[in-house]
């Protein structure tokens, strides 16, 4: 029976240099294109407005905080911080979000087609 040892040692390290290459490229480009921000950053942002708001909603019992978000509270709430880590991705979805999780209306995010 006759081993067989593998590729050429510098066939092997050509190809490992190769896939580290492509990799870094592809990580470099990754990087460039989202800095810190995630492909989904503006679904991330949409959902935390609606929930948000949607538990606001849930706590008003007399609908009074609920009118004072459809008449400017979310943009006021986005713009004082109060919106979190997940308003920073988009602002203009977070709020976007907010107001129909306000107003009552299903999440855009809902179902396997948008």
């Amino acid at each position: 029976m006759d081993r067989h040892e593998g590729p050429p040692r510098g066939k092997f390290i050509a190809c490992v240099a190769t896939a580290v290459l492509i990799g870094t490229a592809v990580a470099g480009y990754g990087i460039a294109t989202y800095n810190e921000r995630p492909p989904w950053g503006t679904d991330i942002a949409y959902e935390g407005g609606y929930l948000q708001a949607v538990r606001i909603r849930k706590a008003d019992l007399d609908g009074e905080r609920t009118r004072a978000l459809l008449s400017g509270e979310c943009a006021d709430m986005e713009r004082w911080g109060m919106g979190g880590d997940r308003a920073v991705h988009d602002p203009g979805a977070w709020v976007e979000g907010c107001l129909d999780g306000a107003a009552g209306r299903p999440s855009k995010n809902q179902g396997f087609v948008r």
